[in-house]
């Protein structure tokens, strides 16, 4: 070396961008005339890529919905007419949202609405006239914004007519939304500073918009607009009375609304003349001063790089390497870390194996569980529908029991989140499920198991016990019996009150395998169910070695 201070490495860097700005410099001078009409053209093309994307984003939310209301008209509670049973059902699937079914007749009369309790008294729809486009069309479609009755909301809605087999329970099934949710797939981080982003709907109102003053859902954002929009998608000027506003916009296929993006082109283009400019005057007076020097300290830069690649190379063969000195602090430090990295590496990669070996084998099993679950599912079902809705069901319970295992890398998951998880989808609110007792740390192999009993015996609540009213409770206990004998077991019990009666099953299917045969065999214990007046209590008291890893120390959860 030759006895330079050490100095980080942008001052390196910045010094030879120098050496080889000068051709660059000399190339933006020549396009500087014609900077303003590419500009133009970019914030264009700009523009209208922004204003489709927001289409994009927009378009996939309501053919989501679309999807959601297809599915809902499926519902074997729609078709037997059990419109409370229906009304619970749409509710707890949709609670996790913000979505709310509406079912109404032909004159717009709401029949049903999970906003409010079944049974509320309703009003015909706020917006009869979508309802009947939709009746007139046969199509499913979207309505304009518009103030809701029930909600008191800004609210949009789309709309699915029922086919003629449906029509004794229904005209048309419909899935409202509050017009602000549409605002969180919105962002101003893409536009330039000033520019605003809307959804208009086929009236020219304001469906939902990023932060733009002025702007009200109660008139419409710009009458003279919409006859501008003559394609599919493009950009027009003079928006809200000003020439200089640029508007992107881009039609939503198969719906009657439009995305726009808009705003002051002075304000998107000033930044980056701004910026082109001090690159040119700047740079030229940085440039006599750097050429000097440029050379000599690329040279230091070269040579402290190449230790670092050979180093890295080593390291890509396995080898473990010591920290190469160099003049660059910056450098320097990315050396000692490969050398650390160098001695990481074998562990990393034990590990990675360990896991792939785990993987494979918790493939396997789950595997082994999903055929049995087929098997036994398609010989209790009596219908394709039945046969769908049960699979899918318990698909997605034993779905959760398998995302918790892979956030917590197969290392095992506390019992309480394991509880938590699999009865999200079935308890609107945590007053009606009590837990009791010390948390710890569930190996794997008992999160898939006991996650798909817990989900078992929720369906069947839900069904047939006390999540089937609004006043059920549940309560799930657990307690370590036998703790000085060295064998020790856990008794966890799923109590069931404020429901109705239970009784015993007239034929037992896949669930109620899952929950008597299934349970005690994989855990080796036994299962209790009594079948109750106040309602369902079962219980399994089994080995606390078939739960934990190692029963003697309990991992608690954090």
């Amino acid at each position: 070396m030759f006895g330079l201070p050490k100095a980080s490495i942008g001052f390196f860097l910045v010094a030879m961008v120098c050496a080889i700005a000068l051709p660059m410099l000399a190339f933006v001078a020549l396009l500087l005339a014609q900077l303003q009409v590419n500009e133009r053209a970019a914030l264009e093309s700009r523009t209208e890529r922004e204003a489709q994307t927001l289409a994009t984003g927009i378009n996939r939310t309501l053919q989501e919905m679309s999807t959601t209301l297809k599915l809902l008209a499926t519902s074997p509670e729609l078709s037997a007419g059990d419109l409370e049973a229906f009304h619970n059902r749409s509710q707890a699937a949709l609670r996790a949202g913000s979505l709310f079914v509406i079912l109404v007749d032909a004159e717009g009369r709401q029949l049903l609405n999970t906003r409010v309790p079944y049974g509320t008294d309703l009003g015909r729809t706020s917006n009869l006239a979508a309802l009947q486009s939709v009746l007139e069309s046969g199509r499913i479609g979207v309505s304009d914004v518009f103030l809701g009755m029930t909600s008191g909301r800004w609210v949009f809605n789309v709309l699915l007519p029922l086919p003629k087999e449906l029509s004794d329970k229904g005209a048309a099934l419909i899935l409202t939304k509050n017009a602000d949710e549409l605002a969180t797939l919105m962002s101003k981080d893409g536009l330039p500073q000033g520019w605003s982003a809307a959804v208009l709907d086929s009236a020219g109102f304001v469906v939902a918009a990023t932060d733009a003053p002025g702007i009200s859902r109660a008139n419409p954002f710009d009458q003279t607009l919409l006859p501008k929009f003559t394609r599919i998608s493009g950009v027009v000027y003079d928006v809200l009375g000003a020439d200089d506003n640029m508007v992107g916009y881009a039609r939503l296929l198969g719906w009657d609304w439009t995305a726009i993006v808009w705003g002051p082109v002075a304000t998107a283009q000033a930044s980056i003349l701004t910026t082109w400019r001090f690159l040119i005057f700047g740079g030229t007076a940085l440039l006599a001063i750097a050429l000097a020097a440029a050379i000599f300290l690329a040279r230091q830069l070269r040579l402290a790089i190449r230790g670092i690649a050979e180093m890295a190379e080593e390291v890509g063969r396995g080898e473990v390497v010591a920290p190469r000195p160099t003049q660059i602090r910056d450098l320097e430090s990315v050396a000692e870390a490969l050398s650390v990295a160098s001695f990481d590496r074998g562990q990393a990669e034990d590990r990675m194996h360990l896991m792939l070996r785990e993987m494979a084998h918790r493939t396997k099993n789950l595997l082994a569980v999903l055929q049995a679950m087929i098997h036994q599912t398609s010989r209790g079902s009596e219908t394709v529908e039945d046969f769908q809705t049960a699979i899918s069901q318990r698909i997605a319970g034993l779905g959760k029991s398998t995302d918790l295992l892979a956030s917590k890398e197969w290392m095992g998951v506390p019992i309480r989140k394991l509880i938590d998880s699999q009865l999200s989808s079935f308890i609107e609110s945590g007053d009606r499920l009590d837990l009791s007792g010390e948390d710890f740390q569930l190996k794997s192999e008992a999160v898939q198991n006991l996650g798909l009993v817990l989900h078992e015996l929720s369906t069947n609540a839900v069904k047939y016990g006390a999540l089937s009213v609004p006043e059920g409770r549940i309560r799930i206990s657990w307690d370590i019996r036998d703790k000085e004998s060295g064998s020790p077991r856990l008794v966890l019990t799923w109590r069931e009150r404020g429901g109705p009666p239970a009784t015993p099953p007239e034929r037992k299917g896949f669930g109620s395998q899952i929950m008597e045969r299934h349970a005690a065999w994989t855990f080796g214990g036994k299962v209790d169910i009594d079948y109750g007046a106040e309602g369902l209590t079962w219980t399994l008291d089994a080995p606390l070695s078939a739960f934990v890893e190692e029963p003697p120390a309990l991992a608690h959860a954090g």
